[in-house]
């Protein structure tokens, strides 16, 4: 992504090359709807009226986690505000040049030095950079401070997991299961009220940071409505990764009671409910709100890339739960999984990739 479970960096050996896996299917998904953010900024932001006299313009991305695609974001949305600010009429002939200031946020466990210290060189100062540790549900800047908000593939991750999902008295008690995968009707029910709950704490916070007139750009994975988890290849990736829990269970590298306790704080919302989540705060303006297939989706992605995928994205809360020396032992045994069933890509439902634009009001 757990108490808070932005992202999950990884570091050294065979993590490092899972998260670049991990990396490289974000950074597709990014640049299937970059063309269109960028349009959209250069026909829409408004320096004039967010502050004649702008000489500073401020960006903030939330659950950075350790690059590059913040990197290649944050450089996409100067490069547009720059060529903006050239177009924007002056009183003389002397534009002064904009300075930026960006501000990179994630949990305060994230590694900022490996972020920092993969920053793309550049002959020039193109921007000066701040690290902000902290959760991005709830506040982490000055009000009226930022001009433009970006998150990619973060809002999935919840705030905590639901308490009713490892309550074994309750009827959302998620046994048999290490998520969300659609399959128990309370389960569902449970997840959906806790990203309802922390989609609005994340909207609110935005809302005090930005200044008026001021962009969210949010982008991450949603379901279809009518799609289910467990109809999906991600969604039988996890109910793998919990088999192999199991099996490890048996063998004796973990136990049953601390399977029955763990679940994953991801929820995956169907389009109808993010737009209803987002719709419930007043303060923003849907600009622009664009449900597209990722790059990747309708590819056969091979069972090293799954593993070093997954690895990265999971190895942190799974470590955190169960322990270091589990994690070898849970991914090998889910290569040789993946190697004896392969997922048939063509039977599985697809996920969508959202692309959404709100206006500070």
């Amino acid at each position: 992504m757990s108490t808070s479970s932005q992202s999950y960096p990884m570091s050294g050996g065979d993590d490092q090359h899972s998260y670049i896996h991990n990396s490289s299917y974000q950074k597709a998904g990014i640049d299937g709807v970059q063309e269109k953010a960028r349009q959209y900024i250069l026909e829409n932001l408004d320096l004039l009226n967010m502050n004649p006299n702008l000489s500073t313009f401020t960006i903030a991305d939330f659950g950075c986690s350790i690059g590059p695609n913040t990197f290649h974001a944050v450089q996409n949305i100067i490069d547009i505000v720059k060529l903006k600010h050239l177009k924007k009429p002056q009183e003389n002939s002397r534009v002064a040049p904009l300075e930026f200031q960006v501000y990179f946020n994630d949990l305060p466990n994230n590694d900022f030095n490996t972020l920092f210290r993969t920053q793309p060189p550049s002959p020039k100062q193109e921007y000066f950079s701040v690290g902000v540790p902290g959760s991005f549900y709830g506040r982490v800047l000055p009000r009226n401070s930022i001009h433009i908000g970006n998150t990619f593939f973060t809002t999935h991750w919840l705030s905590k997991v639901p308490e009713e999902v490892c309550d074994k008295n309750s009827l959302a008690w998620n046994k048999n299961y290490i998520h969300c995968n659609n399959l128990i009707e309370e389960v569902t029910e449970a997840y959906k009220v806790q990203f309802e709950k922390d989609m609005g704490v994340f909207l609110k916070a935005r809302a005090e940071e930005l200044v008026p007139g001021g962009l969210m750009i949010t982008l991450g994975q949603c379901l279809p409505d009518g799609v289910a988890m467990y109809e999906t290849w991600s969604g039988i990736v996890k109910d793998t990764i919990g088999d192999c829990l199991q099996d490890m269970a048996t063998l004796g590298v973990t136990t049953e009671e601390k399977i029955e306790m763990f679940n994953l704080p991801v929820y995956f919302p169907q389009v109808s409910e993010l737009k209803g989540a987002i719709e419930q705060n007043r303060s923003f303006t849907i600009e622009m709100m664009e449900i597209v297939s990722h790059p990747l989706e309708a590819v056969q992605l091979s069972n090293n890339f799954i593993t070093s995928m997954y690895r990265a994205i999971l190895s942190t809360v799974i470590e955190r739960h169960f322990g270091h020396s589990v994690v070898d032992e849970l991914f090998r045994q889910f290569a040789k999984k993946l190697s004896e069933h392969p997922i048939d890509f063509e039977k599985c439902k697809k996920q969508m990739v959202y692309h959404i634009v709100l206006r500070r009001k």
